[in-house]
């Protein structure tokens, strides 16, 4: 149907249509759903791709899966990682002197989706690495080929991510839009009914890194994200232990994202491949929603 104007007045602008109705999308909430089903928050680690090197980082992948991942966010090594703080600029930076590159990275995806096919997997990109100057169509196809559900550019906002929407719309992505402390309640509205998959609330003001407390302020933030959400809402940034994750759970968190201290637990060389499978085992079992009464 087509809208009237009266004469003289102007058209309404017409929403993008945001990528939460893609198969990608629709992937995503299978996953958050099954674990709505059992009564606790989705667990979304994060494996940086490359390190320490290509065969471990797919072997730390799998080992979070099969410890309890719901979904598994996976870094692209990039030299000017703005978002990250000192622990995955360490790891970035020792990936890409592995010989990490964008090949490779897409390797390891089709490798992790071909192993884990019902595992929803979520690149985690910079604008300039995805989008190049261009719509990104190159890059995401890629990605989508490989078996990706949906990608997070860290550093795009949704003012500026409409021609890439349509982009992947096309490609069968969701693109994962993040919401902070700063943001302000209309913002966060508009935010998150762009966002595809699921909302990345990010805890707190600064940049990734393991924290021994994640601020109280939190509570308040996943409370107002879940009221302005059409889409579930996980939270990253700074979360590290199961201690953070019942806090999440408590504060009504549809999903908690670790990255920094699962890359931590690999040990100084990275390679301590069964301590971040037990830390993830740890950290799935304290997603488990409370009990009425307890």
């Amino acid at each position: 149907m087509t809208a009237i104007v009266a004469p003289g007045a102007t058209a309404p602008p017409v929403a993008p249509a945001g990528t939460n109705d893609t198969p990608g999308a629709r992937r995503i909430a299978t996953a958050f759903a099954r674990a709505a089903s059992e009564n606790r928050a989705a667990l979304i680690p994060y494996v940086v791709a490359g390190y320490p090197d290509h065969e471990t980082s797919l072997a730390a992948a799998l080992a979070a899966a099969d410890a309890g991942a719901d979904l598994l966010e996976v870094g692209l090594p990039y030299s000017d990682p703005l978002a990250d703080g000192a622990t995955l600029q360490r790891a970035t930076s020792a990936a890409l002197r592995a010989g990490a590159t964008l090949d490779r990275s897409v390797a390891l995806l089709r490798s992790i989706s071909a192993a884990r096919p019902d595992l929803p997997l979520v690149p985690m990109c910079y604008a300039n690495q995805i989008l190049g100057g261009g719509d990104g169509r190159a890059v995401a196809g890629r990605l989508a080929e490989a078996g990706a559900a949906g990608v997070i550019v860290a550093d795009m906002t949704p003012d500026e991510g409409a021609r890439f929407e349509a982009v992947a719309r096309e490609l069968g992505l969701a693109v994962v839009y993040l919401i902070a402390p700063t943001t302000t309640p209309e913002r966060r509205v508009a935010v998150a009914r762009r966002s595809g998959g699921f909302l990345y609330c990010v805890s707190l003001v600064g940049v990734t890194g393991a924290r021994t407390s994640l601020p109280p302020s939190v509570r308040g933030l996943v409370a107002a994200a879940k009221a302005d959400s059409p889409v579930p809402v996980a939270v990253g940034f700074g979360v590290s232990t199961p201690a953070h994750v019942r806090m999440l759970v408590r504060a009504g968190a549809d999903g908690a994202i670790v990255a920094s201290a699962l890359v931590d637990a690999l040990g100084p060389d990275g390679h301590d491949v069964p301590a971040l499978a037990r830390l993830v085992g740890e950290l799935r079992a304290a997603s488990a929603r409370p009990v009425a009464g307890t």
